[in-house]
């Protein structure tokens, strides 16, 4: 007897997969190790029902992957929810813009979760999102403490795999308990000594919410390398820039130091946020720094 389902949790060479209804306790066959291949969470599987009374089986097959990612290890994500903080911490949005680059590289689409917004007043939390407002990126503003926009989230979350992500202490596990209670998050709150968030997350596991989706919680980063081999790969990360970058008077123009700049121009009458354009500097200048001293 066979079935297949979705890999929810790998612990000690155990892995558990959701069929939809049960979860079943399964091994992977020595045929995996063979061919130095590691069954990850998220992994659509087929296996062999070894005891159907106590939910145990075999892993016998994995279906094709679209994506995966390295840290966490988890496959097939159909999106990331990247959560900031509009306030305690307060957002390093050049972290954001490296979140960012690193998910466009992998192809996977990002939804920008502002979250303690009861923190701030409208204005002021509108004029933050206001810097990725032409990013390509949809934005939620949210508060998980009063459940201020938490439907809107669930919306998105039926029928697909999503990962939380985002710094520690922005309240990706409180996120998490009100969407999907049973997940039973520690919450660790920041610290008081240095304001940010201890570490509460602790193994990959996808969490069944309601309309058929999954959600998995990350471990909290507080620095990510630039995921873009040149400037031009950099360059095409801000979506902002596209409607202008053919209005240049280079070709090759990087958008810095050349003259006549569409995109410095949209700079100056705010079309492109001032925000988003020092970050691409400030990345683009760590770009030349690594390749100058390799």
């Amino acid at each position: 007897m066979t079935g297949e389902g979705i890999i929810i949790r790998g612990v000690g060479g155990f892995y558990y997969i959701h069929d939809g209804k049960d979860v079943y306790e399964c091994r992977a066959r020595g045929i995996f190790r063979n061919r130095n291949e590691k069954p990850l969470v998220g992994d659509k599987v087929m296996f062999d029902i070894t005891d159907a009374a106590d939910l145990e089986g075999n892993v016998v097959s994995i279906a094709d992957r679209k994506n995966s990612l390295i840290r966490p290890a988890v496959a097939n994500v159909d999106r990331v929810m990247v959560v900031f903080a509009v306030s305690a911490p307060e957002p390093n949005l050049n972290l954001l813009d490296r979140f960012l680059i690193m998910m466009k590289k992998r192809e996977i689409p990002v939804t920008i979760l502002w979250n303690k917004c009861d923190l701030l007043p409208e204005a002021e939390s509108a004029a933050l999102a206001d810097v990725y407002r032409n990013s390509g990126h949809r934005m939620l503003r949210i508060s998980a403490d009063s459940g201020q926009g938490i439907e809107e989230v669930r919306a998105l979350l039926a029928d697909s795999v999503t990962v939380l992500a985002g710094p520690s202490g922005v309240g990706k596990s409180t996120l998490l308990n009100r969407i999907c209670p049973e997940a039973g998050m520690t919450t660790g709150g920041l610290s008081r000594k240095n304001m940010r968030g201890r570490h509460t997350t602790r193994h990959t596991e996808l969490f069944a919410v309601e309309g058929g989706g999954y959600i998995l919680d990350t471990p909290g980063f507080s620095a990510l390398d630039i995921f873009a081999e040149d400037v031009r790969a950099l360059e095409a990360c801000y979506a902002e820039f596209a409607e202008y970058r053919d209005e240049c008077r280079f070709l090759d123009c990087a958008h810095i130091n050349e003259p006549d700049c569409a995109v410095k121009d949209a700079v100056g009458r705010g079309a492109i946020h001032r925000t988003r354009y020092e970050n691409y500097v400030q990345l683009a200048k760590e770009l030349a720094d690594r390749k100058k001293y390799r």
